[in-house]
């Protein structure tokens, strides 16, 4: 089958399938093999056409040129070199693999045991080679064409201190859409109709986090037990787009999806996955990898090179330390970035990007220093999932200037003080005002903490005032999946309640949560389908649900919710007092008798070091001072805004607040009160009692606004 085709020198730069508008250049690094052959498929990818063995070997390159060859020609590689897993090596030329730069796959991929590199079953175990073919069960690499018209699409390059992420899955989101034509429901496509953008337009979102979308693999254990790989952390090609979610193709739908958003004034975050790959331990499938160079690609383990390191808690972890794996990384990055224009990632277990040889480095990590420094990486919006599985992994506060972080300890926190634990509102004073005893340092600013209440690892909001324990069994995993430390209250009965007083407290606890969230310093992230209610019936590990219990279902809206969260939003947009640029410093602010924050206890007056301490309190309240809360960056000018005062009770009883004093003629308004049965916007005086019932939050705001009618509590303001 070896080809008579053809073929030149080409280049080594750059690596993947490269159409110039004569030919195709093909790149493959490889630092240990023999030989490399290019495979040439028919249209359907169902019959190799041709082997052309690549001509040159060039700084660790095998490359050709196909002056012959188009845009959509299907090809895959076949590496030839030493199978000698205990020095490392796993080359198998019987195994179809997929090019690491491949911008596109076609077709599925299917399980079989032809697509490991040893005989499955035998008693040597890896040692011994099969030497069956798998290219029949793969899908194949497809030469690309990069054109698209973008027209006046442009970045909406929305402000840290503005931003409001909204965590998503590309199916999950549009597979029950409405507006969703039936052929696009699941897909890009889907994601760019305006049905959807709409919804996230008037919510009030200014970016949207997609769960992995690069090409990955269903784990066989799943497939086995009829699910699939639902989160897609598991991938397999870097630059390629998981075919699942194309109409037509992968390159021009995710264009068209990533223009509509940007026109609608929404960013564009893909969570990115470089810390594994779907190739698994050293008993995994040799698919792409682990068949090109494993040596070079893979940190191998202490124990010996025939096993892996895994720091990802999937069986292998990539080694970012070697230089073509490194630019692999950052290539892929970039093209992301500028070829498909997406706005930032937030990076899965990113303390193992960190690690080489001496193992976990921050300080002197190649990738870290690498994204720094590049042109364009550096001005987007990078968040890091700041730890990993390995014994020192847990990084938060650890990465460097430029980086936001998911700040898990305010999730916990926040959970842990709703469910009425005491004791907690020194550390939830520090989650609220964007933890500057973590991120306060290096000129870090507030936006450095990413907030969040929950994402897709875990309950959603409903679940999380429904259930107290997992309710995993779809998964198929005896329950045993999932973490148990929730922090959940199901408020007094496990699952769907029949009681109409839990179903209001119910109501009441995720719309505290949402409030806490939203009103905090830092930069908060919603889980999709949180806003309307979203329920996955106790399961908090959905990563294999790839139907209704990992889906949103849009008919079925809490228009309540809904409405609550457009409206805290909106708030949060108006008053940069909730976003401040800078953390806060407990001073007097210039020109005013207001400090930036004031901690006050029900009576009135400021908290002491001893109302810090005490084990029993589930209170927490403070004023926010509105003068010169902000600088705006172009003018130097300082932002004013009003002054708020924010409550919360995590107790089971009303708490009587005793209102601060404002200046003469203003009043305190109320804006947001989760106890209350409505929204009217009631006006108190200073020194009035403010009834804060059990288990809600309340905001208020100093109006210049003279109390009318409405007004309650004393019949005269306090002077300030």
């Amino acid at each position: 089958m070896t080809g008579r085709r053809r073929i030149l020198p080409g280049s080594s730069y750059p690596l993947g399938a490269t159409w110039d508008g004569n030919g195709v250049n093909f790149a493959l690094f490889s630092a240990h093999a023999e030989r490399v052959e290019l495979c040439l498929f028919d249209a359907l990818g169902l019959r190799e056409l041709e082997r052309v063995v690549l001509p040159e070997y060039s700084d660790e390159v095998w490359h050709g040129y196909l002056p012959d060859i188009r845009p959509g020609q299907l090809y895959g590689y076949r590496v030839h070199g030493p199978y000698d897993p205990m020095a490392g090596h796993r080359f198998n030329p019987h195994k179809l693999l997929i090019d690491p730069y491949a911008r596109e796959l076609s077709g599925s991929f299917e399980w079989s045991d032809t697509h490991f590199g040893f005989r499955p079953g035998s008693t040597r175990m890896d040692l011994l080679m099969d030497r069956r073919d798998n290219a029949r069960y793969m899908p194949k690499c497809r030469v690309l064409d990069t054109a698209f018209t973008w027209g006046e699409s442009r970045r909406p390059n929305v402000a840290w201190p503005e931003t409001v992420i909204y965590e998503a899955h590309v199916r999950g989101l549009t597979m029950r859409h409405p507006g969703v034509p039936g052929p696009w429901r699941g897909t890009f496509l889907g994601l760019a109709q305006p049905g959807v953008i709409e919804h996230l337009r008037k919510l009030g979102i200014t970016t949207i986090e997609l769960l992995p979308i690069n090409a990955m693999v269903d784990e066989r254990h799943l497939v086995d037990r009829g699910l699939r790989n639902f989160w897609g952390y598991n991938p397999i090609a870097f630059f390629a787009a998981e075919p699942r979610y194309y109409a037509s193709s992968a390159h021009g739908d995710f264009k068209t999806m990533v223009s509509r958003l940007h026109d609608s004034g929404i960013e564009v975050i893909l969570d990115v996955v470089y810390n594994h790959t779907a190739e698994g331990n050293h008993l995994g499938p040799t698919l792409s990898f682990r068949g090109i160079d494993n040596a070079s690609y893979y940190m191998l383990g202490p124990n010996g090179p025939r096993w892996y390191e895994n720091y990802s808690g999937c069986g292998n972890t990539l080694n970012l330390a070697h230089p073509r794996v490194l630019q692999m990384v950052m290539d892929s990055l970039r093209y992301w970035a500028e070829e498909m224009r997406v706005d930032g990632f937030r990076f899965d277990l990113a303390a193992s990007l960190a690690r080489g040889p001496t193992g976990f480095d921050l300080g002197c990590s190649s990738f870290l220093d690498t994204v720094r420094q590049d042109p364009v990486l550096s001005r987007l919006k990078l968040i890091a999932e700041p730890w990993d599985l390995g014994g020192d992994g847990y990084r938060l506060g650890g990465f460097p200037p430029g980086w936001s972080e998911w700040n898990g300890r305010y999730r916990d926190t926040v959970r842990r003080f709703w469910t009425g634990e005491g004791g907690l509102i020194g550390d939830l004073a520090s989650r609220l005002t964007g933890s500057s005893d973590i991120f306060g340092w290096g000129g870090r600013k507030p936006w450095a903490s990413l907030n969040f209440v929950t994402c897709h690892d875990g309950f959603t909001l409903a679940d999380l005032v429904t259930y107290e324990r997992k309710h995993n069994d779809a998964n198929g995993e005896h329950n045993k999946d999932g973490t148990d430390a929730n922090y959940a209250w199901n408020c007094g009965h496990e699952g769907p309640s029949p009681y109409p007083e839990i179903r209001q407290l119910r109501k009441r606890q995720a719309r505290n949560l949402m409030a806490t969230l939203l009103l905090s310093q830092g930069v908060p992230m919603i889980l999709a389908g949180d806003e309307l209610g979203r329920s996955q019936k106790g399961n908090n590990n959905a990563y294999c649900q790839d139907n209704e219990v990992g889906w949103v279902d849009w008919s079925e809206v809490d228009e309540d919710m809904l409405a609550f969260v457009r409206r805290l939003i909106d708030l949060r947009r108006k008053h940069p007092v909730f976003r401040r640029p800078r953390f806060f410093e407990g001073r007097h602010l210039p020109g005013s008798a207001l400090k930036d924050i004031v901690w006050i206890t029900p009576e009135g007056r400021e908290m002491t070091q001893a109302d810090w301490t005490l084990p029993y309190a589930r209170s927490l309240g403070f004023v926010l001072g509105g003068e010169s809360c902000a600088i705006d960056n172009l003018t130097g000018k300082e932002e004013m805004d009003d002054t708020f005062l924010v409550l919360l009770n995590a107790y089971h009883d009303t708490i009587a607040y005793t209102l601060p004093p404002v200046t003469l003629g203003r009043v305190w308004e109320v804006e947001v009160d989760t106890f209350a049965a409505d929204d009217a916007r009631t006006q108190w005086s200073a020194g009035a009692s403010f009834p804060l019932g059990p288990r809600s939050l309340a905001v208020l705001r100093r109006s210049g606004r003279t109390r009318g009618g409405a007004g309650r509590g004393h019949d005269e303001e306090r002077p300030a």
